[in-house]
């Protein structure tokens, strides 16, 4: 059995949850999210929670329900509370500006960059930090890494754009000769 499947998903007030046809729907203060659910593990909602069994004893049933359980576990609490990703911008003369519903930024290349943010997604610019906020955990995590992959930092001034979180490992640069 798995151990993350086993585990009960606690369902929080003012959250409401649907489960017809294979399809979980989920609603909250901030939203609503939709998910079909694998034929190969089954829900079960009693009183606050929700529980995942998995059909048969197969070791992708097991596996199956083991990540339906966390995909479920992030969609309520998204629309509870909400997931953000902070990003920094490093290197003289880059920044961004939040345009509507892009993003425009400029990364030393000879032309600015606009990145169109996907609905659901709202962003904010402070300095040198991007703060994205959104519901779906793994639409926002898409969009960070893709805005990431505008100019990833690199490995020597640490220039580019980076997780708040991540740490970059750091080169010496070139010795003179003697």
């Amino acid at each position: 059995m798995s151990r993350v499947g086993k585990k009960p998903i606690p369902i929080p007030p003012k959250t409401e949850i649907g489960f017809t046809e294979r399809m979980l729907t989920v609603r909250g203060t901030k939203g609503t999210l939709a998910r079909a659910i694998h034929p190969a593990v089954d829900l079960k909602i009693d009183g606050g929670e929700i529980r995942v069994t998995a059909e048969g004893r197969e070791k992708e049933n097991r596996a199956l329900q083991g990540l339906t359980r966390s995909l479920i576990a992030n969609m309520v609490t998204g629309v509870d509370k909400g997931f953000e990703r902070i990003l920094e911008i490093n290197g003289i003369g880059y920044r961004a500006n939040v345009k509507g519903s892009s993003i425009e930024f400029n990364l030393g290349y000879s032309h600015p960059i606009i990145f169109d943010l996907p609905r659901g997604v709202a962003a904010s610019v402070e300095k040198n930090t991007i703060r994205l906020q959104g519901i779906d955990k793994e639409v926002l995590g898409e969009t960070a890494a893709s805005i990431r992959r505008l100019r990833p930092p690199e490995p020597y001034k640490g220039k580019g754009i980076k997780f708040a979180e991540e740490h970059i490992q750091r080169k010496a640069g070139k010795t003179g000769t003697k």
